[in-house]
């Protein structure tokens, strides 16, 4: 057992169960399958071989004989041979030199005539095949013997006035498969040469092609709560190279993420602190006084009613994350317009104007682009004064819908576009501060966001572009993520 909050332990390092083992292994046995295979192949190619030379060396003697007893003479006489088929064969085997494991035979009239076998023991091997002394046809294939197999091909002979005779060529096999057996036996010890070889590069290989990986893991290892900034070092295009690319990329999230979680934490922090604060310091001295007591009370309550509401708006945002933050319907754009500009105008006390409503249906969560459009209207009020214009529209543009309030306000800060719209932001040079947590554009992009639109920041309608307008741009038909919650 570990005790809790221990780091865990890291698993063993397997030598045999690692991946540059296992695709070594993989590499091996795929390089040994494949010189097995070719090896066989290339001993039935050798044999095969063999056995055509084989036949074209039996066809060959058959040939000579043939030529011989066509055109040629007796060389005791000078005349043709004639029916003298003893003649033939004598000055045939003279004439010729057998090979160690080659012998021919020759048969007069159904019986042995001569033959240039060197030695009794071959006779006596090749004596099964003496029978064949008598054959009318011709005749080829192969025969096991004392000697091992021998191939053999026998050819009847007719001459002069019917005498006939049998001409056999015989070739033992067995010179033949050694050379082959010793051909196929370098080749397998040349094949398990190349396979170890194969098999250290392919361990150098592997260990070069695996680094990022390891190197991936030693960072993912490396990185904590308190680190994030260590990345991979990328080079290359391949698979490997986008897995880093991919994992530098989450990082780089994962490091956003825990960033603004601290700043999250810290702002949340601040702003329960100072209701708390004053919240404590008024009942630490609340007295017995009922006036006393009921002016505290009820600047406790306000308090109170603002850490809700704050609470609130941060539980909305958590909300907007998930799958059921809007429920869609169909909606009546010029509908929404009105009711929009009717509920604005009991904000404050300013010059409202409905610059424009669109027609048309949109599909939208109502409530959702209700609370967006008055978020925006609310800030417009805080940040202008009794009588100033604050103007509301809508408009049907193609496939999208925009939604838009302008004052003639301040506006906003150059260079503070972007950061309004963060969780606790606010304008740093406004006129004034608003009263809330900054959490109201935060949450109006939110909406947006999920509608699958945006929020954009431009011009006011006041002189020369004073002021600021916020437009809620969404999509007149939901994506397909948000139909779906």
């Amino acid at each position: 057992m570990t005790d809790e909050g221990a780091p865990a332990r890291r698993p063993p390092r397997r030598l045999f169960g690692g991946a540059r083992t296992r695709i070594l292994s993989a590499i091996v046995a795929l390089l040994a399958f494949s010189t097995l295979v070719s090896t066989l192949a290339l001993r039935q190619i050798l044999l095969a071989q063999s056995s055509e030379r084989v036949d074209d060396a039996l066809t060959q003697e058959a040939g000579e004989f043939r030529a011989l007893a066509q055109g040629g003479r007796n060389p005791r006489t000078g005349t043709p041979f004639g029916d003298d088929l003893e003649a033939m064969f004598d000055t045939y085997l003279r004439r010729n030199v057998p090979d160690a494991d080659e012998a021919v035979f020759t048969f007069v009239a159904g019986g042995p005539n001569r033959t240039n076998a060197r030695t009794r023991e071959r006779i006596a091997a090749l004596r099964p095949l003496l029978r064949l002394g008598t054959t009318r046809t011709t005749r080829r294939g192969t025969r096991e013997t004392a000697r091992g197999e021998v191939r053999y091909l026998a050819v009847p002979v007719v001459i002069g006035r019917g005498r006939r005779g049998v001409f056999l060529v015989t070739r033992e096999l067995a010179g033949e498969r050694s050379q082959v057996d010793d051909a196929v036996r370098v080749a397998e010890s040349v094949a398990i040469v190349v396979l170890v070889l194969a098999s250290l590069l392919g361990f150098l290989v592997v260990g070069r092609v695996l680094a990022p990986l390891r190197e991936l893991r030693d960072t993912s290892r490396s990185i904590t709560e308190t680190d994030l900034t260590r990345r991979i070092a990328v080079d290359g295009r391949d698979e490997i190279a986008e897995l880093g690319h991919t994992f530098n990329e989450m990082l780089d999230r994962l490091e956003s993420a825990f960033a603004g979680q601290k700043a999250f934490v810290s702002d949340a922090g601040h702003e329960l602190r100072t209701p708390i604060t004053i919240i404590r310091g008024h009942l630490e001295l609340l007295g017995d006084d009922p006036d006393e007591r009921r002016e505290t009370i009820e600047l406790v309550t306000d308090e109170l009613d603002r850490m809700s509401r704050f609470v609130d708006d941060l539980l909305l945002l958590a909300k907007a994350e998930q799958g059921d933050f809007l429920h869609l319907a169909d909606v009546d754009l010029d509908v929404l317009t009105e009711e929009l500009m009717a509920k604005a105008v009991a904000l404050a006390d300013r010059d409202w104007r409905l610059e424009a409503a669109g027609t048309g249906r949109l599909t939208a969560d109502r409530q959702r682009l209700t609370q967006a459009v008055m978020q925006l209207a609310a800030n417009a009020a805080q940040h202008t004064d009794a009588g100033d214009r604050i103007a509301l529209g809508s408009a049907l543009d193609g496939d999208q819908v925009r939604l838009w309030v302008s004052d003639t306000g301040p506006g906003v800060p150059a260079g503070e576009e972007e950061r309004i719209f963060e969780r606790f932001a606010r304008a740093a040079n406004g006129r004034r501060r608003s009263e809330g947590a900054g959490l109201g554009l935060a949450i109006v992009r939110a909406i947006a966001e999920g509608h699958g639109g945006r929020v954009e920041l431009g011009a006011g309608r006041g002189p020369a572009g004073r002021g600021a307008t916020f437009t809620v741009i969404v999509p007149t038909s939901p994506p397909e993520e948000a139909a779906l919650s």
